[in-house]
């Protein structure tokens, strides 16, 4: 079981970036332990910004540096970094594109018994209703590494959201990475199940073992929300029956609606969405949160088998 977080191979991709690139800054909100950035902060003194719990002047300090011509990476949780701050970002960043990438760390329900306060549930449906604002949720340690190694590169406004705990390995260290290109990692004709983040290993599992039922079901890591990869969706839902989303989110204006919005446009087909409830959610870790509403591999073939048995009763 990989027991390297997201979060730690963001750090260790900057600190090797940084070694070459002085232009490279990290800015954080009191959180530097929790988005496992001591290290650049130790090795990298000048290049490291703490904040202090002061989301809106992380966020406009950021855009700051950037217009001096920094590669700003700027950390806090994202239950915080999306709403306290949102007005900066929608300013700062978005509006005036400024080279900030946003790191929305223990991303959904990463702190789980912490509750409501601490959950980040509504940070897509936020994030991406900004213009020129894109929003990544990379599944494992590989994917995280190539996104942020392409991010360094490039000059436009980013918010990536992360777990807080190790996510299962999905992909192979020399991964075939496209920015901005979702990843098509099984292929099925019955059904698809469209997933992002620490939910996508759980619908290899799904799919996988729901092939052993006879099932022919597809999984595409959807990474980047925004800009979404409507010619993936859009081939996938022309040779299924079914489409499953399935993400760590509420059902308002997140992946699901997304795809949703997208399928009924140019390939009308039944979509189930898989989501956190409209509500308050239980305390727990996020395994047990995802096992109560659905969001594990069991929920997902559950998800798979009802859609497909009514397009038998048909």
């Amino acid at each position: 079981m990989n027991q390297t977080t997201n979060r730690q191979v963001i750090c260790d991709t900057l600190m090797k970036a940084a070694k070459e690139d002085r232009d490279i800054v990290v800015v954080c909100s009191d959180s530097r332990g929790s988005a496992s950035l001591a290290p650049f902060a130790e090795q990298y003194p000048k290049q490291f910004v703490e904040m202090g719990i002061a989301e809106q002047n992380l966020v406009s300090v950021s855009a700051g540096l950037a217009s001096c011509g920094k590669k700003v990476f700027a950390a806090s949780p994202a239950s915080f970094l999306s709403t306290r701050s949102y007005e900066q970002v929608k300013v700062d960043v978005a509006y005036s594109k400024t080279n900030v990438t946003l790191i929305g760390i223990s991303g959904g329900v990463s702190y789980g018994a912490l509750g409501m306060t601490h959950h980040s549930c509504q940070d897509i449906a936020a994030m991406a209703s900004l213009p020129d604002m894109r929003v990544y949720l990379p599944s494992d340690r590989f994917q995280t590494r190539k996104l942020i190694e392409s991010l360094i590169e490039d000059e436009k406004p980013a918010y990536v959201r992360v777990s807080r705990s190790a996510t299962e390995d999905v992909y192979k260290e020399n991964m075939d990475f496209k920015l901005d290109q979702a990843n098509v990692i099984k292929k099925g004709t019955d059904a698809v199940i469209i997933s992002c983040g620490e939910l996508v290993p759980y619908a290899v599992k799904a799919a996988n073992e729901l092939e052993n039922e006879g099932y022919r079901v597809g999984v595409i890591d959807m990474y980047c929300l925004k800009p979404m990869d409507e010619r993936t969706v859009i081939e996938a839902a022309g040779k299924v029956d079914l489409i499953v989303t399935a993400e760590e989110h509420s059902p308002y204006g997140g992946l699901g609606s997304m795809v949703a919005q997208i399928v009924s446009a140019n390939s009308p087909k039944k979509v189930v969405n898989l989501a956190l409830p409209d509500g308050h959610i239980i305390a727990g870790t996020n395994h047990e949160i995802f096992r109560h509403y659905g969001l594990d591999e069991q929920g997902m073939k559950k998800a798979v088998r009802n859609g497909l048995s009514q397009r038998l009763e048909r």
